[in-house]
């Protein structure tokens, strides 16, 4: 037995799926059924989505963290999560990896968001050398978690690249970490293309998560995977009224 294959004795097994430039509607559709309905563990990687989109988290307010007013004017759709965490907007520049796994299935990892969200910057590591997210004082990724009875999920967003005017559709957040100092998205956030080419930031990730897990490649129709009419999803995309509306709040 080499070392390599010592090392994944006793390791949990992972299903990895891969997709490219889906529409985030349907991978978060398809995360929701996942962390809900199966007894495995998941690693889903989309490189990329097919239009630019808002995603915002469960308890997210339009009003409060939208420009309302441009963001109907050209028509971007926007989406309320099952998960919590703040609000972004993604596109085809957006590498999204998430995980999820029952309770036990990394060993000294609780099901709350501080433990999970502490082993994933240790799996991070391993793939950015101790960035953590963060590229000098400026960030290029966000994380979002929901935990169940028995099992958890955490899923990253990644700014390998992004369009300066698409942030524009955000409003400062009016609770934001100290860390920011009160900078625009623009000012805050960098592109990862700049310090990482696109598939080996991949490459790294699966290889990483090959510490804790062994990993088992899976080909899983994205299209047929949701259909389950017993299966009612709590992410959704807000409609056209329900944009109006909030943005009519605000004029008040």
């Amino acid at each position: 037995m080499t070392l390599g294959q010592s090392r994944k004795v006793g390791l949990p097994l992972m299903n990895l799926v891969r997709y490219k430039g889906i529409p985030i509607l349907q991978q978060l559709h398809l995360e929701e059924k996942l962390l809900r309905t199966s007894s495995d563990n998941w690693c889903i990687i989309n490189d990329g989505t097919n239009a630019a989109t808002i995603v915002m988290g469960m308890s997210g307010k339009p009003s409060e963290l939208l420009e309302l007013g441009h963001v109907l004017q050209d028509q971007i759709p926007v989406i309320r999560r099952f998960t919590g965490g703040g609000t972004v907007i993604v596109d085809h520049g957006t590498i999204f990896i998430s995980l999820i796994c029952n309770k036990d299935a990394v060993p000294g990892v609780l099901p709350y968001p501080r433990s999970i969200m502490s082993w994933s910057s240790l799996l991070y590591n391993e793939v950015f050398q101790g960035i953590d997210y963060v590229f000098g004082n400026h960030k290029f990724g966000g994380n979002a978690q929901s935990i169940t009875k028995n099992r958890w999920i955490h899923h990253t967003s990644f700014l390998w690249d992004y369009e300066a005017k698409n942030m524009a559709y955000l409003k400062l957040p009016s609770r934001a970490p100290e860390y920011r100092l009160a900078r625009s998205h623009t000012g805050f956030v960098c592109r990862m293309k700049d310090y990482m080419p696109r598939t080996v930031f991949i490459a790294k990730t699966v290889k990483a998560i090959e510490n804790y897990f062994t990993v088992e490649p899976l080909n899983l129709d994205i299209d047929a995977a949701p259909r389950d009419t017993e299966f009612l999803h709590s992410t959704s995309l807000l409609t056209k009224q329900e944009l109006e509306v909030a943005r009519a709040s605000t004029h008040k």
